[in-house]
């Protein structure tokens, strides 16, 4: 609904902590080489990494989507609630939606952001946008926000192929409010749209509901006058 997007940018549950943010620890080729055996020897889904002889390394991350607003995009998805603008889009992308990426160990945060919209053929601009990493530890969820020149490939492997470990999480930057002159006057006009729609579809649905009620009064009521 339109309030989970128009809430306070960063809302977060009650259970995600900001955490320190962990100091990093440079690997050696051969120390790199070791991990990558590690981590491959552990993998269950196939999206192992391979070392390339330069010493770059390539794998796969997965990025679950938690975005409050709707994203812009250029072509009309098969699912979710969306307006049209021209050839652009507003469309509210489910939260449970995972992307798998496959990246190199150079690609930055940023670089792995840009390649996310584009991939979901994002017409917003990549500066709305922060990656964050979650962690699990002593029951409790741990978030961080990665700055833009971090590389996820490496906190990957270093924490192992396991989500309960390490997973990442595409956000919106956390401000405290919406910034709504950071969108376009598309983007603007999609999102009253979508505001007029679900306003109509909960007055539809108070209607029935108070609809019934009545019905349920005028035959209680009629049952107690009925002459006996």
């Amino acid at each position: 609904m339109v309030r989970g997007w128009a809430r306070q940018a960063g809302t977060s549950s009650p259970r995600d902590v900001q955490k320190e943010r962990e100091p990093h620890v440079y690997l050696s080729k051969e120390e790199v080489k070791e991990k990558i055996q590690s981590y491959n020897s552990s993998v269950t889904d196939k999206l192992k990494m391979t070392l390339n002889s330069n010493g770059i390394y390539t794998g796969f991350i997965k990025v679950q989507m938690e975005l409050c607003r709707p994203i812009t995009v250029q072509s009309s998805p098969s699912q979710g609630r969306c307006a049209h603008s021209n050839n652009e889009t507003a469309f509210c992308l489910p939260n449970d939606c995972v992307n798998t990426l496959h990246i190199s160990s150079t690609n930055t945060v940023r670089e792995v952001i840009e390649a996310l919209l584009k991939k979901f053929f994002v017409t917003d601009n990549p500066a709305k946008f922060a990656l964050y990493k979650r962690c699990h530890k002593e029951d409790q969820v741990y978030t961080c926000k990665l700055s833009d020149r971090e590389h996820p490939l490496y906190l990957r492997l270093v924490a192992g192929p396991r989500t309960e470990m390490l997973s990442f999480v595409l956000r919106e930057h956390e401000t405290g409010e919406v910034m709504w002159e950071a969108f376009s006057l598309p983007e603007l006009q999609n999102f009253l749209r979508i505001l007029d729609k679900e306003e109509n579809e909960q007055l539809q649905i108070l209607k029935k509901r108070y609809a019934a009620y009545r019905d349920k009064l005028e035959e209680a009521l009629g049952g107690v006058w009925k002459p006996g």
